[in-house]
């Protein structure tokens, strides 16, 4: 039967509502028809039906569609085989049919028992609400309705300047076009390079090149800005013209550092995000590990800028991916190889940069997908950025003749962003970088808010005339996850497919079970923990098990298990429970020093029961002495003693996660000798006296080993001052602080903090302590 409003008797129009009820035996179902040219066309063939079977006259038309479905066979008579065959036909054509918005809801008219393709639907007379999930998925169908999109002109700039102060003009670096941009992301790498900088991340430079940039931006247009976000050198500066002011939201910057030991600032990244409009924008300024064959390393620091950015203030926080236009500019450092530094120099001065581009890291490394995957970046036609005598256009004379590199780059990603220009400005000469800068014009989605509450309407009107909702439903593939033998600091990774077999959009969360304060463990990630399925569409979970230090002492201890078990909530529906174990291998990290003093094995030979004995006994009864520091240091310090003093840059460069992996698999499968001599030096103080002996004979051996670090310091370059602030907020640890943004006076107070943290271990790095005697 078909039915539609208005005149029944007149020919179908667009515009007008179109329901198609369709019986068979107990099944009735209403669908209704969003107008368009295939619904018109659909409504077309029906009519030619009526009237060939009304009439009878004539040879019957061709209805070349119907092939699939000739015979009286009703949908309860098909075999397996067609009936899948129709579904796959019937999904296909609804993909082609999006464009014009051609969409069903179906209705129970008469029982509660309802059959429908892939499914079955809640049985029963109540209704289950998911009104709020077909509202957003109607006004999602119908976005291009009520938005449009308006094309911006952003202006990307990055520039290492060498710890140089602003002694030029930057005006034909940001302001040498003719029209103004609407938004403006400056970024600035080696602000300062003071130790002063690095150690307390203070320094005037901020100041000085904010009040150069803000003196540079373009005349024709007045500015306000966004964020400033500063990590030691590293600075990032966000603009908007005023007249877009009102449309920003959502601000927020974060910073990660990657340098020395892998957490200091003096490598990393800083990132701006907001929301303009209906679009969300982040832009990420990064100066990532140096030397030419540290290309590795790059790639880490970009990985771990990626995965440890996360905006806190969002809940769910929101990473760098979780935008719908992201801009990456920075130092990248990736170096030239492959080429000889003479010929990379005779093929730049013929602008013949086809050849050297080829041996660029990033574009390798780019198109190995190792890194910025997904991103794109413009055509290079302008000479190498770096290195250059500083004040001058000549090649790095140096000792070093470091070939010319692209160090200095733009990337980016997301849908309707086209770039306009991508350039260097070497008449800047003040540092050995020349800054480049990126034009682009980037489609803001915009939303008319008359037509969006006209649609909404629409929409609120059309739901009101159905009579049932049906209950969401999905399938999982796998309701016991199982992962392999689990290690300290390896993560491993399961996929789980949660599909809408339902005929309405769901909404799913994993939610905390009663007195949990998480939805999960400690050691496991869901990504995503939440989301939206359309239906007959899936979405893929990934759940990582990650046992890190704080994880760790709670297996080793017995507080904890790899058990865990996840709730499925359907919002409007019900609750799906999955299981998910795993075997912990035990591991010296994570363990505490009052238990590792008593084990003289492989921490892995120890009886698990033995070891959750020693970590919750407060009183240890061993026929064995314990040692003084546990043998894992005393492995650690050896090596280094015997391999690692004269090693330039030790403590500085941080290693890599399968280096650091090899550590943890000799410390805990090493030899299970005794103990020889531990200590060659003595020293003390009456406060370090006051600790528990564990403690204290740890501080002590570490403090000595960090004293004969120093007698070397012609070679490997390091001072105490450094050294102190370095192992400062090491040895004395913070109490644990919620999660959130710092404020500017809280920041200030840990800054105080950790300069004392550095005087106390300096004090111990530079005086004799041989009149005080370990375990006196």
């Amino acid at each position: 039967m078909y039915e539609k409003k208005g005149d029944p008797d007149s020919k179908h129009q667009d515009g007008v509502d179109v329901y198609v009820n369709i019986s068979s035996r107990k099944l009735k179902l209403l669908f209704e028809l969003v107008p368009g040219v295939k619904t018109s066309n659909f409504v077309g063939e029906i009519f030619r039906a009526i009237e060939v079977f009304t009439k009878r006259r004539g040879p019957p038309p061709d209805f070349h569609w119907l092939q699939k479905y000739t015979g009286n066979m009703s949908r309860d008579m098909l075999p397996e085989s067609s009936l899948a065959e129709v579904e796959s036909e019937a999904l296909q054509q609804s993909e082609e049919q999006q464009d014009d918005s051609l969409s069903s809801t179906l209705l129970d008219l008469e029982c509660a028992d309802i059959t429908v393709p892939r499914q079955s639907i809640a049985k029963g007379t109540t209704p289950i609400a998911a009104r709020e999930s077909v509202i957003r998925y109607q006004m999602a169908m119908k976005e291009h309705h009520y938005t449009y999109t308006q094309v911006l002109r952003i202006f990307i700039g990055t520039w290492n300047v060498n710890g140089q102060p602003p002694t030029v003009s930057l005006h034909d670096w940001l302001a040498g076009d003719p029209e103004p941009p609407d938004i403006y992301a400056i970024g600035f790498q080696e602000l300062d390079l003071s130790k002063e900088a690095f150690l307390f991340n203070d320094t005037p430079r901020e100041e000085e090149w904010q009040a150069a940039v803000i003196n540079s931006l373009h005349p024709k247009a007045r500015y306000r800005k966004v964020s400033l976000v500063r990590l030691v050198g590293m600075m990032l500066l966000v603009f908007v013209q005023e007249q877009h002011v009102a449309y920003v939201r959502g601000i927020a910057y974060e910073t990660v550092g990657t340098g020395i030991m892998g957490k200091m600032g003096n490598k990393g990244g800083v990132a701006v995000r907001f929301d303009l409009h209906s679009t969300s924008l982040c832009f990420v300024n990064s100066h990532l590990a140096a030397h030419v064959e540290e290309f590795e390393r790059r790639n880490q620091d970009f990985h771990d800028i990626c995965s440890r950015m996360s905006f806190t203030r969002f809940l769910p926080p929101k990473g760098i991916k979780d935008h719908d236009h992201i801009y990456w500019l920075g130092d990248l450092n990736y170096r030239i190889t492959e080429l000889d530094p003479k010929l990379v120099k005779e093929c730049i001065e013929q602008a013949n940069y086809q050849p050297v581009l080829e041996c660029d890291q990033l574009r390798q490394q780019h198109k190995q997908q190792t890194v910025f995957v997904g991103y794109k970046e413009g055509i290079i036609n302008f000479r190498p950025t770096y290195k250059y005598d500083p004040g001058t256009d000549t090649w790095d004379s140096s000792e070093k003749n470091r070939a010319p590199a692209w160090c200095d780059r733009v990337l980016w990603k997301g849908e309707g962003i086209e770039q306009v220009s991508y350039r260097s400005h070497p008449e800047l000469k003040i540092s050995d970088h020349k800054p480049v800068s990126a034009l682009f014009d980037s489609q803001i989605r915009v939303i008319d808010a008359v037509k969006y509450r006209r649609i909404h309407e629409e929409v609120m009107k059309k739901l009101d005339k159905l009579e049932n909702e049906f209950l969401p439903q999905v399938m999982v593939d796998n309701t016991e996850v199982v992962f392999d033998t689990l290690r300290f600091l390896e993560s491993q990774c399961k996929d789980l497919i949660i599909a809408n077999t339902g005929q309405v959009p769901v909404t799913f969360e994993f939610i905390k079970k009663l007195d949990d304060s998480s939805y999960c463990k400690d050691w496991l990630n869901i990504e995503p923990f939440a989301g939206f399925i359309m239906p007959g569409e899936k979405c893929d979970i990934k759940l990582e098990v990650f046992v890190d230090k704080k994880s760790a002492f709670k297996l080793n201890s017995g507080e904890d298990k790899l058990y865990d078990i996840l709730v499925l909530h359907l919002e409007g529906g019900k609750d799906i429970f999955i299981t998910v174990t795993g075997t912990y291998e035990r591991s010296c990290f994570g363990s505490s020093i009052e238990a590792l003093v008593y084990i003289s094995v492989p921490v892995r030979e120890i009886p698990v029961g033995r070891l959750m004995e020693l970590e919750n006994s407060k009183e240890i009864s061993s026929t064995q002495d314990p040692y003084p520091i546990p043998k894992e240091i005393w492995f650690l310090v050896d090596h280094l003693y015997r391999h690692g003093l004269k090693q330039p840059h030790l403590f500085e460069q941080p290693g890599l996660h399968s280096e650091l992996l090899q550590i943890r698999n000799w410390l805990d499968q090493g030899s299970p000798d005794p103990l020889r001599i531990l200590f060659n030096y003595i020293q003390c103080k009456q406060i370090i006296m006051q600790l528990p002996e564990h403690r204290k004979n740890v501080f002590l051996y570490l403090c000595a080993f960090l004293q004969e670090v120093l007698s070397h310091t012609n070679e490997n370059g390091l001072d105490a001052k450094t050294v102190a602030t370095l192992f400062g907020t090491i040895f004395l640890r913070d109490p644990p602080r919620s999660r959130g943004d710092l404020t500017s006076r809280v920041r200030t107070n840990q800054q105080a903090l950790d300069r004392k943290k550095a005087n106390f271990v300096y004090h111990f790095l530079v005086n004799d302590q041989s009149d005080f005697i370990l375990g006196r």
